[in-house]
């Protein structure tokens, strides 16, 4: 999967379905999918290290002000669009991307290409059903007690994409990225902590 510099990918455990909502109605095609490519207010573990675990949560309003005027459905990121929220000019739109309560809905026509028919058969014969997203993040706030990242507001979606699992090389690059500064963070507010008292033991024997 090509890795974008600044951009972060999370690959979650959604499932792709093939079940016909009113989304459809907006859709209309023989190549229709749908799903969630994330969850609101449901942590999940975005990295372990040395034993400790590190959770992620999406706000149920981060989506609210999030560029997603053009938005294109791969599979793996792997850069061959197969769908598209703005298509060319004249062109209906062949992905709808929606957040709602529950989470980042998607709904899409994957009948347009010979690429985007065998991603459906892919997904209509159980092979791939899993989802993925990549963003860039405008807020977010970390809770250093729960070791929680909660991610506020998202800046733009670039892509949605249907993925053979729900964990890849981006998704740690991304997570360790981001854990990293964390943990250094905190080794220096110990660091600081341990020198204060150190500082206040050498004044009480003074």
């Amino acid at each position: 999967m090509p890795i974008v510099k600044d951009r972060e990918y999370r690959a979650m455990i959604q499932p792709l379905s093939l079940i016909t909502t009113g989304a459809a109605k907006r859709i209309e095609t023989e190549h229709y999918v749908e799903g969630f490519a994330t969850t609101f207010g449901k942590p999940y573990m975005l990295y372990e290290y040395d034993g400790i675990k590190f959770y992620e949560v999406i706000d149920r309003a981060a989506l609210n002000a999030a560029d997603l005027t053009d938005v294109i459905f791969q599979y793996n990121h792997g850069g061959k669009v197969l769908a598209r929220n703005k298509m060319a000019k004249g062109k209906p739109s062949s992905l709808l991307v929606e957040p709602q309560s529950e989470g980042f809905f998607i709904a899409a026509d994957l009948g347009l290409t010979e690429e985007a028919r065998e991603m459906f058969d892919a997904i209509e014969k159980g092979l791939i059903y899993k989802m993925s997203w990549a963003f860039t993040v405008a807020e977010d706030a970390y809770n250093k007690d729960t070791r929680t990242r909660t991610i506020l507001k998202i800046k733009k979606v670039y892509d949605v994409s249907a993925v053979s699992f729900p964990a890849n090389a981006d998704t740690d690059i991304a997570a360790r990225s981001w854990i990293d500064g964390v943990i250094e963070a905190e080794k220096r507010e110990a660091l600081a902590r341990q020198l204060e008292l150190v500082k206040i033991k050498l004044k009480l024997e003074v």
